[in-house]
C-alpha cells in the first residue's frame, strides 16, 4: 500500500508548533504560540481536549503519563496527562527554553534555553540538576543518547556539541551551522536525533543533507541527501525501530530514508510549502505526525510500504510457502512495525547489529507459541503435498490450495457496513461540551452552560420584538432544544429515577400558564425534537413520532421505519430523517418523510432515499425562511427540494469552495430564498464554532453545479435555472393560501425572461437556430414576439416562421386557459385574483357572468394582442420576402409589423373599390402598365370624378347607401337588399366577435388579405 498524506488541519495560531505522541500512540499532543496544549484522538477529531499552559508554548514532551512544556514565563512545567492539571515546575531559566526532551525511560528531562545553558533534571526530584555551559548563543535543540551516556546539543553559535552527562564535559564539537544571534533568525532549528536502541549514529540536519556521525569515534560515517530537497533541512526524527529516518525542510518537504539501503523511500511536499517545525513517529504504526510554522497539523501514513522493484523471488516454493500465512497479513501488513530494540544494549555489540531489518521468519515467530508447539494444519498440508507429488508432476503453478485448518477463522472480504449516524439537533454543537449551542436558527440562539458555577440555559432572540432574552435553570439537564416565534421546546434523556421529558415554554400564550411537561413511557427516550406553527413533535427510541399542540394537547402518533437521525419543522410542514437500512463503505442509508400537518393532512415524501455525497453524513436539516426543505452534508453540499421537478433534491451550494483551508468548515444557521442567502458561521480548523466570543455570521451565495459556468452561456443558464428553483416556493405558498408580493414574482419572471432573451441572442449569433426554438419554448408570449422581431432583423426567416407558429400555439393556449378562468369582480387586474379561488367558485361565477353582458372578458385579450397574433400568422403564412415583393411597388415603404397587418384589415376605401371595378378598363387602354403604374393611372382617373361620385364610392366602402343617386342608376348596381343582407351579416359577425373570444385567425379576413396581396389581372 503506498503512503497516504491526509489533509492538514488548523491546530494553533501562527508560530512555532511542536508535536508528539503518547506512549501508546492513541493520541497526538500539540502545543503552539497561542499557549494552548491540544490532545487529538486522531486527525479528524473536531473537538480536541485543550488547556492553556501560558502565554506561549515553545516545546512539549510526553512520557509515562507526564507532560512537560516550555512556556514564555521562562519555566519548564509539568502537567498530568491527559487531565492537564499543573504538577509543579521542573526548572527555570533567565529566558525562555527553546527545546525540552525526555530520556528513553522518562526519568530525566533535558532543556536548552536562550540564555546559552542546557540543564538535565531528574523528574522525581527536580533538585537534582546538572547544568552544561559552553555555548555562546541560544540553544536550538537537544537529543538524549538512548544509553543515557551522552547528550547532543545544537546552538545559534554554529556548533553541535556532544556532552558527557556524568561529568558535564564536552566530548566533541562540530562547526556545522550558520551563526546567528537568536532562534528567530536561525536558518534552521537543527532538531537532531540519536538512533534508537544502541545509539550508534547521531543524525544532524546540515543545509540540504543529513550528516550521520559514529558513536565514540565521532567521525562522519555517511551523508543522506536527495534531489527532492531544495531548501535547508530543519528537523530529523528516527522511527522507533531505528530503521527509518525522516527529515523536514523549511519549504515543506518531508523525506524518509531506509537506513539499510540508504535510499529515499518517501517524498512529500507540504500543500502550502510552510516550514516543517515538528516531526513525531507513531510508537507502533508507520505514521508520522508533523506540524508547520502556521500552526497546522498533518499526518503521513503507511511509511515504507513500497514495493521494491529490484527484489526478485528466490524460488517458487518460498513464495508459496509464505502464501500459506496470508491470514496473518492483517496483523503485519503495514500496521505493525518491527519490534523495537532494547534500549539497554551491551557495549561490545558488533557494528553489523546496527541495522536489523525484519527477516522472513518474523511471521513464523508469531505463529509458533514455543519451540515444542506444532501446527496441525501445516503437517497435514505437507503430508498431502508429498502424497500427491507424483500425481501432479505436470503442475507448474506451485502448491495447490490448502484446506483451512481447524484453527483458522472465516474471513469476510465483502463491503464493510457503515456505523449508523447518531441522532442530532440541527444548529447545535456536541452535547459533551460545557459551553455549547443547543440551537441557532433564524429566530434566535439557545446556549447551555454546564460547569462548576452554573447549569443554565440562555435564550436570545434575533428580533427582540418577538420576546425578550431569557435565563432558564437546567436542573433536568436538557440536551435538546428548538426555538420558534411561539415557544421554546426542551428535552432531556431518561435516568434511573426519572423518565425522559418534553418541556415546552409557550411564551406567546395569552393565559398565565405558559409551561407544560410530558413524561415519555418507560424505556423510551426522546432523540429528536422540532417546532412548527401551532404544534411540536418529538421522535423517540421506540421508533415513534409524537405530535403535540403548542399548548400541550397530544395529537397524532405514527411509527418510523428506522431510527431517527434528525427532525425539522416550518409552518405546517414536518420533515423527519431516519435510517432506512445499513450503509456500506462509508455511506449512510438515510430516508426522508415530509408531511403537512394542517387541516388537510397529507404526506409529500414517503420515505424517499436522501442523497448524500459519497462517504459523508448529515450535519444540518431544516427549511428555508420561505418554507422549502433543505439539508447539508459533511462535505459541505447544500441541497434544496425542487418542487418544480417532482420533489427532487438539487444541490444549490458547495461551502467547501468558500473555505480557505482543508480543515476549515462553514456551520449553517439559516437559508433564505429571497434574497438568495446562505447564512453560516466560518469555523477555522473545526466543524462548529465556540460560544465565546460570539461568532460572526457570514453570507454565502448560491451556485448550481452546471457545466462550463466560466462561459457566458453557462453563466446565464445557471442564473436562469437558479432563479426558477428559488422561486418555486411562490407557487407552493399561493396554493396554500399565503399572501404574496406580486411585484417580487413579476420581477423574478422579468429576470428569467431577460436571461432567456440573452441566451436566444447568443444562440442566433452562433447560428444555433434549433437551440433558439428550444429557448423560445421557455419564453412567455410577449417575449416570443420579441424573439420573432430579433430573428427577422437578423435575417433568420426560417427561424422567424417557426417562432410564429409557436406564438400562435401559445396564444391559443392562453385563450383556452383564460376561457376556463373568469374574474369575480372587475376591480383590479383580473389575472391577479384568479388563483385565489377554487374551481367550483370559478365555474359558478362564470355561469352567472355569461347570463349577463359578456364585455367583462374583453380586458383578458386586448386589441394589441389580436393585432400581434394576426401579424405573426400573416408573416408565417406568406413570409417576409414575399410580402415585400407584393407590396414593395406600391410607392410606400413596407414595414412588417402589427400596424401594417392591421392596416390590411381596415375597411376598403372608396378608391380601392373603384379601382377593383375599373382595373380591367385601365389595363385594356394601357396593357403595358405594371401594378404601380395601374395604381397611379387609377388615382388620376379617380380625381377627375366629381365630388358626388367620389362620395358615392366612399359610402359604398363604409357600407352605406345614397338615395336617388344618378350614378347608382347609371352603373345599375345590384339591389340594395343584397347589400343590406351582407351588411346585416357583417354586423352580426362583429357583434358575435365582441361576445366571444377573438380567434387568432379569421378565415374571411385571410381571404380578403390574400385577395388584396395576390389578386391577378
Amino acid at each position: 500500500m503506498p503512503s497516504a498524506l491526509k489533509p492538514m488541519r488548523y491546530g494553533h495560531t501562527e508560530g512555532h508548533t511542536d508535536v508528539c505522541f503518547n506512549d501508546t500512540g492513541s493520541c497526538i499532543v500539540t502545543c503552539g504560540s497561542d499557549g494552548d496544549v491540544r490532545i487529538w484522538e486522531n486527525l479528524d477529531d473536531d473537538d480536541p481536549t485543550s488547556f492553556n499552559v501560558g502565554e506561549k508554548a515553545y516545546s512539549c514532551a510526553l512520557k509515562n503519563g507526564r507532560l512537560i512544556t516550555a512556556v514564555s514565563n521562562n519555566t519548564v512545567q509539568i502537567h498530568t496527562f491527559p487531565e492537564g492539571a499543573p504538577d509543579g515546575i521542573v526548572t527555570r531559566f533567565t529566558t525562555n527554553a527553546n527545546h525540552i526532551i525526555f530520556n528513553s525511560d522518562g526519568t530525566k528531562i533535558a532543556a536548552g534555553s536562550s540564555d546559552f545553558m542546557v540543564k538535565v533534571v531528574e523528574v522525581t526530584d527536580s533538585s537534582k540538576q546538572k547544568t552544561f555551559r559552553g555555548h555562546d548563543a541560544p540553544v536550538l535543540s537537544l537529543s538524549f543518547d538512548p544509553r543515557d551516556v551522552y547528550l547532543a546539543s545544537a546552538s545559534c553559535d554554529g556548533s553541535v556539541r556532544v556532552w558527557k552527562i556524568a561529568d558535564q564535559t564536552c566530548t566533541t564539537s562540530w562547526p556545522l551551522l550558520q551563526k546567528c544571534n537568536d532562534v528567530i533568525n536561525a536558518k534552521s532549528i537543527c532538531r537532531l536525533g540519536w538512533q534508537p536502541g544502541n545509539g550508534k549514529l547521531l543524525a544532524i540536519p546540515v543545509d540540504k543533507v543529513v550528516k550521520l556521525y559514529r558513536r565514540e569515534t565521532w567521525d562522519s560515517k555517511f551523508d543522506l541527501s536527495d534531489a527532492f530537497i531544495t531548501q535547508t533541512l530543519n528537523i530529523v526524527a528516527w522511527s522507533p525501530c531505528g530503521q527509518y529516518l525522516a527529515a523536514g525542510s523549511v519549504d515543506g518537504c518531508i523525506v524518509v530514508w531506509n537506513m539499510e539501503s540508504q535510499k529515499c523511500i518517501e517524498r512529500m511536499k507540504h500543500e502550502k510549502k510552510y516550514t516543517i517545525c515538528g516531526l513525531a513517529w507513531h510508537p507502533k504504526y508507520k505514521q508520522i505526525a508533523y506540524t508547520d510554522t502556521e500552526g497546522n497539523l498533518g499526518l503521513l501514513e503507511n511509511i515504507g510500504d513500497e514495493k521494491k522493484s529490484n527484489d526478485k523471488v528466490t524460488s517458487t516454493a518460498t513464495k508459496d510457502y509464505n502464501d500459506l500465512f496470508d491470514g496473518d497479513d492483517d496483523y503485519l501488513s503495514g500496521d505493525m512495525i518491527e519490534p523495537q530494540s532494547s534500549p539497554k544494549t551491551g557495549a561490545n555489540e558488533e557494528d553489523d547489529d546496527d541495522f536489523k531489518p525484519t527477516s522472513g521468519h518474523f511471521r513464523r515467530t508469531i505463529i509458533d507459541d514455543d519451540d515444542n508447539s506444532l501446527d496441525i494444519g501445516m503437517i497435514k498440508a505437507n503430508s498431502n503435498l508429498l502424497e500427491k507429488e507424483d500425481d501432479d508432476d505436470d503442475q507448474t503453478g506451485g502448491f495447490p490450495a490448502l484446506p483451512p485448518s481447524s484453527t483458522q477463522q472465516p474471513f469476510y472480504d465483502g463491503p464493510m457496513p457503515t456505523p449508523r449516524q447518531k441522532p442530532f439537533q440541527s444548529g447545535s454543537t456536541p452535547a459533551h461540551l460545557m459551553h455549547r449551542f443547543m440551537v441557532w436558527n433564524s429566530v434566535g440562539i439557545i446556549r447551555c452552560y454546564n460547569d462548576e458555577q452554573d447549569n443554565a440555559i440562555d435564550v436570545e432572540f434575533h428580533d427582540t420584538s418577538v420576546h425578550h432574552a431569557m435565563h432558564l435553570p437546567n436542573s433536568l439537564n436538557h440536551k435538546m432544544a428548538d426555538l420558534s416565534t411561539e415557544a421554546i421546546l426542551l428535552a432531556c434523556e431518561s435516568t434511573e429515577e426519572l423518565a425522559s421529558k418534553l418541556h415546552c415554554i409557550h411564551f406567546s400564550s395569552w393565559d398565565a400558564n405558559k409551561e407544560w411537561t410530558v413524561d415519555m413511557p418507560k424505556d423510551e427516550d426522546i432523540e429528536a425534537i422540532c417546532l412548527g406553527q401551532g404544534w411540536a413533535a418529538c421522535a423517540t427510541s421506540a421508533l415513534l413520532v409524537r405530535v403535540f399542540t403548542v399548548g400541550g394537547v397530544q395529537k397524532e402518533i405514527f411509527s418510523l421505519p428506522g431510527p431517527v437521525v434528525s427532525m425539522a419543522g416550518h409552518g405546517e410542514q414536518l420533515m423527519v430523517i431516519y435510517h432506512r437500512g445499513t450503509g456500506f463503505d462509508g455511506d449512510q442509508c438515510i430516508g426522508v418523510q415530509l408531511m403537512e400537518l394542517g387541516k388537510k393532512k397529507k404526506q409529500i415524501l414517503h420515505g424517499d432515499p436522501l442523497s448524500l455525497t459519497k462517504k459523508s453524513y448529515l450535519i444540518w436539516v431544516g427549511f428555508s425562511a420561505e418554507g422549502t426543505p433543505c439539508y447539508v452534508d459533511s462535505e459541505g453540499i447544500v441541497r434544496m427540494l425542487n418542487r418544480g421537478l417532482g420533489n427532487t433534491w438539487i444541490p444549490v451550494c458547495n461551502t467547501r469552495e468558500h473555505c480557505k483551508g482543508k480543515s476549515d468548515h462553514y456551520w449553517v444557521v439559516g437559508i433564505h430564498e429571497n434574497p438568495q442567502q446562505l447564512r453560516c458561521i466560518p469555523c477555522k480548523g473545526a466543524r462548529f464554532p465556540p460560544t465565546i466570543p460570539r461568532p460572526a455570521v457570514a453570507i454565502l451565495s448560491f451556485k448550481l453545479p452546471y457545466c462550463q459556468v466560466t462561459t457566458e452561456k453557462g453563466q446565464m443558464e445557471e442564473q436562469y435555472w437558479r432563479s426558477v428553483v428559488f422561486h418555486n416556493h411562490v407557487d407552493y405558498l399561493s396554493k396554500n393560501g399565503y399572501e404574496l408580493d406580486e411585484s417580487a414574482k413579476g420581477q423574478a419572471v422579468k429576470e428569467q425572461q431577460e436571461l432567456l432573451m440573452k441566451l436566444f441572442a447568443l444562440s442566433c449569433k452562433l447560428e444555433r437556430e434549433f437551440r433558439c426554438v428550444e429557448l423560445a419554448d421557455l419564453m412567455t408570449q410577449n417575449v416570443v414576439n420579441l424573439a420573432i422581431k430579433y430573428a427577422s432583423r437578423s435575417r433568420k426567416l426560417n427561424l422567424a416562421q417557426r417562432l410564429s407558429e409557436m406564438a400562435v400555439e401559445k396564444a391559443s393556449e392562453l385563450e383556452v386557459s383564460s376561457n376556463k378562468k373568469d374574474p369575480v369582480v372587475p376591480s383590479a387586474n383580473v389575472l391577479d385574483t384568479m388563483s385565489k379561488y377554487s374551481k367550483k367558485n370559478c365555474s359558478s361565477s362564470s355561469q352567472a357572468v355569461n347570463k349577463q353582458s359578456p364585455p367583462v372578458i374583453k380586458p383578458l385579450i386586448p386589441k394589441p394582442k389580436f393585432k400581434q397574433v394576426m401579424f405573426l400568422v400573416f408573416l408565417y403564412c406568406y413570409g417576409e420576402q414575399r410580402i415585400k415583393c407584393c407590396f414593395g411597388g406600391y410607392g410606400f415603404p413596407i414595414v412588417l409589423n402589427e400596424q401594417f397587418l392591421y392596416a390590411c384589415f381596415r375597411p376598403k376605401t372608396g378608391f380601392q373599390m373603384w379601382l377593383e371595378e375599373n382595373r380591367a378598363n385601365i389595363l385594356k387602354d394601357n396593357p403595358d402598365l405594371n401594378e404601380a403604374e395601374v395604381i397611379k393611372e387609377g388615382m388620376s382617373r379617380f380625381r377627375v370624378l366629381s365630388a358626388e361620385e367620389r362620395m358615392v364610392w366612399t359610402e359604398k366602402a363604409k357600407g352605406g347607401t345614397v338615395n336617388d343617386s344618378a350614378e347608382d342608376k347609371k352603373r345599375k348596381r345590384p339591389a340594395t337588399d343584397e347589400d343590406e343582407v351582407k351588411k346585416n351579416a357583417e354586423q352580426k359577425s362583429e357583434d358575435s366577435n365582441l361576445s366571444k373570444k377573438t380567434k387568432p385567425l379569421d378565415q374571411s379576413a385571410n381571404v380578403k388579405l390574400s385577395a388584396f396581396a395576390f389578386k391577378q389581372s
